[in-house]
C-alpha cells in the first residue's frame, strides 16, 4: 500500500502572535506547509520553523497565499495573473533562503485559503500559480485538491503533482470542500476525524456532507494546526494509521 503523508500548516504567526504549536506538531507530521508571510508568518517565524523542521527531518513546503494578512488569506481577491505569479515565486524564494540556512530546501508548494479554493476551478488564477512555481523552481511538486485545475495545469507544465485530502473538512458530492461559512464545514468530533483519516488513507473514500460516498484518492492528509486540540488530534491520527498497518512517510 502506498505510504501516506501527514501535512500541517505551520508558522502561522506574526511578530509576538502565534497560532500554531509548531514544535509539537513537527513531532507528528511528515510535511510542513510553512506560511511565507502573505497570510501569516514573518522572517523570524519562517526561519524558526525551518530550523525546527530540518532538525526533525520533516519536509518543508511553501504555503503560498494571496497578500492578505488581515484576513488570514481567506478573503476572495482578484489579483492580476502576472502579479500573482510573481508573488508566488517571491514567497517560495523567501522560504528557500531560510530552508537552506537550516540545511534543507523547499520541497513542494501548496496554496492556502482563498487561493487554494480559487484554483480548484479558476483557470487563470491556477495558471498564474503554476507560472509562479515554474519561475521559482521547475522541479517543485504542487500539492492540491484532486481534480483541481491547479493540478491539471501543473501536470501539463511538467510539474510533479500530489493530491491531498482533509479528514476534518466536509466535502461536497463533487469532491470539493464545503465553504467554511456553511454549517458542518468543519468536522469537529476528534473520533470522526481519526476514522475519516483511516478511511481516506486505506480506501480513498469518505462520506460527503450529504452522506453520499465519494472517492478522494490522496497521497497526503492535511491536519489543520489552528484547530483546538490540534496536537493531540494529530498524534491520535498518526498512531491510528500506524496501528492499522499503514506507513506514514513524506511524499517529497
Amino acid at each position: 500500500m502506498t505510504p501516506i503523508d501527514l501535512n500541517a500548516d505551520l508558522g502561522e504567526g506574526f511578530g509576538r502572535w502565534r497560532l500554531t504549536d509548531d514544535e509539537q506538531l513537527l513531532s507528528v507530521v511528515t510535511s510542513a506547509n510553512v506560511a511565507c508571510g502573505f497570510h501569516a508568518g514573518d522572517a523570524a517565524t519562517m526561519r524558526r520553523v525551518c530550523q525546527l523542521a530540518a532538525g526533525r527531518g520533516v519536509t518543508i513546503g511553501a504555503q503560498v497565499s494571496y497578500r492578505d494578512l488581515a484576513g488570514f488569506g481567506r478573503r476572495a481577491m482578484d489579483v492580476p495573473p502576472a502579479e500573482l505569479a510573481a508573488e508566488v515565486a517571491y514567497q517560495i524564494g523567501a522560504l528557500e533562503v531560510f530552508a537552506r540556512a537550516a540545511g534543507a530546501h523547499v520541497a513542494y508548494v501548496k496554496p492556502h485559503g482563498a487561493l487554494y479554493n480559487r484554483v480548484v476551478h479558476d483557470e487563470e488564477q491556477a495558471a498564474a500559480v503554476v507560472d509562479g512555481v515554474l519561475l521559482a523552481d521547475a522541479s517543485l511538486p504542487v500539492l492540491g485538491l484532486p481534480g483541481s485545475r491547479l493540478l491539471a495545469l501543473a501536470g501539463e507544465a511538467g510539474l510533479p503533482t500530489v493530491t491531498e485530502a482533509f479528514a476534518d473538512r466536509a466535502y461536497t458530492d463533487e469532491g470539493t470542500l464545503v465553504p467554511r461559512g456553511r454549517e458542518g464545514a468543519v468536522v469537529s468530533d476528534p473520533e470522526a476525524v481519526v476514522e475519516r483519516s483511516v478511511e481516506l488513507a486505506r480506501s480513498g473514500t469518505v462520506a460527503a456532507h450529504s452522506g453520499a460516498r465519494i472517492a478522494i484518492r490522496a497521497r497526503s492528509l492535511c491536519l489543520h494546526g489552528d484547530t483546538p486540540g490540534a496536537v493531540e488530534l494529530a498524534r491520535r491520527v498518526r498512531a491510528r494509521l500506524t496501528t492499522e498497518g499503514l506507513t506514514v512517510a513524506a511524499f517529497a
